[in-house]
């Protein structure tokens, strides 16, 4: 039985909510408190500090982005599970209970389904869409829970991805061990979705992922998201 879970955060310039998200994180649900690691690219607000006093521990990535952060955040983790998670997802109360209960040697990998913290209803219906197990509507917001020794089996993530890496480790996920999206699902911010518009930001993301999908160069893709995507 699984006894211990790391959860690993790619952050950068996440102080607004940080601190909320890790002492959620400690004191929700039974059984003993996660490991938590913040894994940072370099933040230039105090990130770093109210992670460490609301409890993380602290990584500096040598490399900015969220694959090469997670790797980071992973290599110095000692939990049987690793838990991946958005600085801005917030999992149910009982993630523990579900992770512990599902993670197994023949299903050792997962995800929750996806909600997100406005009513708008195009976003209700992306949401809806998660609960299917389907390779394409993977998204990392929805969190990834792993065995520590099949994310070292497949090498973890991609670090030179700076885009859609959650969707590149599936496909590798899949090849050592079984693959389960839970019933549950987090909560995250729709504040990107607010800040660049709900339908055009949808869009961009489909345009981006149609891109990847058909090969265009990480660089190329991480361009155009930059150029197209308010921040």
């Amino acid at each position: 039985m699984i006894t211990s879970i790391s959860i690993v955060i790619p952050t950068y310039n996440e102080a607004e909510n940080i601190g909320q998200l890790i002492r959620y994180l400690l004191h929700t649900g039974t059984g003993p408190a996660p490991e938590i690691i913040v894994s940072d690219g370099g933040s230039t607000d105090r990130t770093p500090e109210i992670a460490r006093v609301a409890g993380a521990k602290v990584v500096s990535s040598p490399a900015k982005g969220r694959a090469a952060q997670m790797n980071a955040g992973a290599t110095v983790a000692t939990g049987e599970v690793l838990y991946f998670l958005h600085a801005d997802t917030f999992p149910p109360a009982d993630y523990k209970e579900q992770i512990v209960a599902n993670c197994t040697s023949a299903c050792g990998a997962g995800c929750f389904r996806l909600q997100f913290d406005a009513a708008h209803w195009f976003l209700q219906l992306n949401a809806w869409f998660t609960r299917f197990d389907v390779d394409s509507l993977r998204f990392g917001d929805q969190s990834l829970y792993m065995l520590r020794r099949c994310f070292r089996q497949i090498n973890g993530f991609r670090s030179e991805l700076l885009l859609l890496e959650d969707q590149e480790i599936i496909r590798r996920i899949r090849k050592v061990t079984g693959f389960k999206v839970l019933p549950a699902a987090v909560t995250t911010s729709a504040r990107k979705y607010q800040e660049n518009g709900v339908y055009r930001l949808q869009f961009i993301f489909s345009f981006i992922w149609l891109l990847y999908f058909l090969g265009l160069p990480q660089h190329k893709l991480a361009g155009i998201y930059n150029r197209l995507i308010r921040k």
